[in-house]
Order: C-alpha cells, then structure tokens, then sequence
C-alpha cells in the first residue's frame, strides 16, 4: 500500500527569490505539498542564472543550484507589476495554505503583497516572509544576501579569520539554507497552531536572525560582560588539544578532546610520545593550558612527520576524537551520506542517475516526495491557472495583455 505523503493538499505558493523563502518551500514540497512558484516572465527567478556566475563552478547543461532548491515546483510566469495580474494573485491566495514571500516592505507595498491586505482574502492564510535584516529598524530596506547579512554582520566573518589574514567568503547558500529550516519550522508551527484555533498567521525568519543563532555561543558570553573574543591563533592556541595540524601530505586533522585527563595518555602513546605523559607540565588540564604554545609546537613536528592515512590509522586504534578536513570533492563522496540517504537520486528518467541533497529534516514514519526535475520559466503556467479556476478564453486574455507567458 502507497503512503500518503505528510502534506500532500497543502497548497504553497512561492512568490520568493533566490535562496532562504524558495528552499523552505522546497521542504514542504520534499514532504508533499504542491508548490507553485510564481515568477517574472522572461527573466525568471535571478537565481536561474547564479550557476553562470564566477566563482561558481560551471557544469555544462546542469542548473545544479536551481535544481536543489527548486525541485517538484509547478512555475507560473506571472507579471505581478501587470494591471491584469491583481486576480490571478488573489486566486492564488484563496486557493494558498502558505505563501512565501521575501519581497523588501517598499516592493511588497507597491505590489499589494502585504500580510494584512492577502490575509483578509484569506483568513486562514500562513504568510512566511524571510528578510536580509529583519522587519524594523533602519537596515529593513536593505536587500540582504547570506554574505552580507548572515556571514558579515553576525561577526562569523571575522571571528573565523585569522590574524592579518583577509576575512574568508562563505559557501554560498549556507546562511539561506539554515535560514530556510527556521522558515520552515515557522511554517509547520503555523499550521499546527491553524489546526488548534483555526487561524493563519504571519511567520518571519532573517538571515540577520539566524546569523545571531548561529553565533550565538560568542555573542552570548559577549552579552554576559564577556571580552570579544579573537579568531584562534593556531601556533598559540588556548587549548592545544582543540587545535589544527598539518600532516606530512599537507592534509589537516582537528583534535577534539572532551575528556582530556582520561584521553591523553592514550594520546601520547599513539603518537610516540608516551613520555610526555610523565611531565609534570603536561599532568592535568591547567599545566596543558599554561604550556598550550609549547604543545601545539611539539604536535606541529609530530603530525609533519606521517601522512594523512597512517595518523587516521593509529587515532582510530586508540579511541580518539579527532576530525579531517575534507575537500567538497571528498564530502561528496563520503560513504556517510550515501549510508544515511543525504544524497539522493532525482527521478528525472535518466538512465544514469543524477544525486541531489535531500533536505535535513527526517520523520522515520513519513516517506519523501521522490526529487523531480525543478521547473522551467512558465512550464506550468496553463495547468495552475486552470487550478484556480480560470478557461480557456481567460487564459488567452492574459496571455494578450503580457500578464502571464
């Protein structure tokens, strides 16, 4: 027997751009909702072109980008500036459970696309918006993008940079994509809160927001009175045991001990050092901080001396915790993901399957939407607008007055 995907008849319709609004739908549609995402004729979404743009990788004849964050999506080619667009928006709004939007206030203002004005038409609408730099205050106007507003202005852009060392770009998308679960858990929030009062409901989430989460051990103890704290310097690392070093194939290891009084014997041992243990400097947790400079330079010439595989072989025998700096090339290879079904196949009927990236939220009792192919520009603009009620000479009249394509 079939299972009923969770949120199959849930109807979402995606007015948002880019990434953070339009991968929080695509979760809802990986749970089986039905997804319309609503763009500007011609141009599309600009996120349809961000596979083209330097310094992302190009792959020939894939829009990988837009195929992760926009996959089992129905597209409709709407001129929302278009006179005539008015009653399409509003029968996408009754027929809606969710609308998501990251329109700035100004825009959302001229296009009529403000909670109260949609909500009234619907009154058991959830309405998601997702911001640069939240709804109030003076930056609210200021488009916002994860580099700027979730990377840069949380202070990660810096706290993560060494010294006299130019702040690192992130990975494009990692913001949005963290931002997109908080949307998303908005949104179900929403819902269930529908199911007790019968009521929608406005969500927000901000890549400012999630920016202040994902810092927020530091900023946290900086609230507290706390001094700002620096990016580690490595050869004179608070901590010697929590630090990075360098193997003889110029590869990385990341030594993490939570127990250290009972691991660094074990420790010791496993890298040839089992008469460091004997001194005193070394004896307990205190002693290896005072001394944490001295250490990280005896550990600097220990770890050069062997390759990568030879110290994984010898931390594994001992028990220890300890990570490796993976390229993306190997991340994508990682048996983990394969064994935990993180990369999945897309049905797009191809005889050599292409993976994509399941999205991070699991019920063990819900089966997935299998990942189709994401949509192109107005490839379903027919179908949804006979879904919302309108013939074929009414498609027409849209279609001569440049509304829709």
């Amino acid at each position: 027997m079939k299972n009923t995907p969770l949120l199959e008849g849930l109807h979402v319709v995606d007015l948002a751009s880019f990434i953070a609004g339009p991968a929080a739908a695509t979760v809802l549609g990986d749970f089986g909702a039905d997804v319309v995402k609503v763009e500007p004729p011609h141009v599309g979404d600009t996120y349809r072109s961000l596979s083209r743009v330097p310094p992302n990788p190009h792959v020939e004849g894939i829009n990988y980008p837009w195929q992760l964050d926009n996959r089992n999506k129905r597209s409709i080619a709407l001129n929302l500036k278009s006179p005539g667009a008015r009653p399409v928006l509003e029968r996408l709004v009754r027929w809606a459970d969710v609308l998501v939007t990251n329109f700035p206030p100004r825009a959302r203002a001229k296009l009529g696309l403000e909670y109260d004005s949609l909500a009234s038409l619907n009154p058991r609408l959830i309405y998601a918006d997702v911001t640069g730099f939240g709804e109030a205050g003076p930056d609210a106007h200021l488009p916002g993008f994860d580099v700027t507003a979730f990377w840069a202005r949380s202070g990660l852009m810096d706290i993560t940079r060494q010294k006299d060392v130019p702040p690192a770009m992130n990975v494009f998308g990692s913001g949005d994509h963290s931002t997109a679960i908080t949307l998303f858990a908005g949104i179900m929030t929403a819902l269930y809160r529908r199911e007790k009062t019968g009521q929608g409901a406005r969500v927000t989430a901000s890549l400012l927001a999630e920016g202040a989460w994902a810092a927020g051990m530091w900023l946290q103890a900086v609230l507290a009175g706390a001094k700002n704290p620096r990016p580690v310097d490595r050869s004179d690392p608070p901590n010697a045991l929590g630090n990075m070093y360098r193997t003889a194939d110029d590869r990385w290891i990341i030594l993490v001990f939570v127990n250290e009084d009972k691991q660094v014997p074990g420790f010791l041992k496993a890298i040839g050092h089992p008469e460091a243990a004997e001194n005193p400097r070394y004896a307990d947790t205190p002693s290896r901080r005072a001394h944490a400079t001295e250490i990280a330079a005896l550990l600097d010439k220990t770890f050069a001396t062997r390759p990568l595989a030879k110290w994984r072989e010898l931390l594994d025998a001992a028990g220890l915790t300890y990570g490796v700096v993976q390229t993306i090339e190997e991340f994508a290879h990682d048996p983990q993901l394969l064994a935990n079904q993180v990369l999945i196949p897309i049905d797009d009927g191809s005889t050599e399957p292409h993976l994509t990236i399941d999205s991070p939220v699991r019920l063990d009792q819900e089966q997935k939407v299998r990942p189709g192919p994401a949509p192109g520009l107005g490839e379903h603009t027919e179908s949804v607008l006979r879904d919302l009620g309108f013939d074929t000479a009414g498609i027409e009249e849209l279609r001569k007055a440049e509304t829709v394509v």
